[in-house]
C-alpha cells in the first residue's frame, strides 16, 4: 500500500497519521517525536518536509 495522508487519524493535514498507519507505530508517538525533532532543527527541514508532504501526498 502506498503512503498517503490519513482521513481519520489527523490533527493538521493527516501526514503523520498516514505514516503511522503505514508503519504500524502509534500516531501519538510519531507526533511527539516530530515535535521533539522540530525544534533542534530550527523548524526548516522538518517543517518544510511536512508542508510539502501535505500538498503532495494523496488522501487515502
Amino acid at each position: 500500500m502506498a503512503l498517503g495522508r490519513s482521513r481519520t487519524n489527523k490533527v493538521l493535514a493527516g501526514v503523520i497519521g498516514g505514516i503511522a498507519e503505514q508503519t504500524g507505530i502509534s500516531a501519538n508517538i510519531l507526533r511527539i517525536l516530530f515535535v521533539i525533532l522540530l525544534f533542534p532543527t530550527g523548524f526548516f527541514p522538518l517543517g518544510l518536509a511536512y508542508i510539502i508532504a501535505a500538498f503532495v501526498l494523496p488522501k487515502r
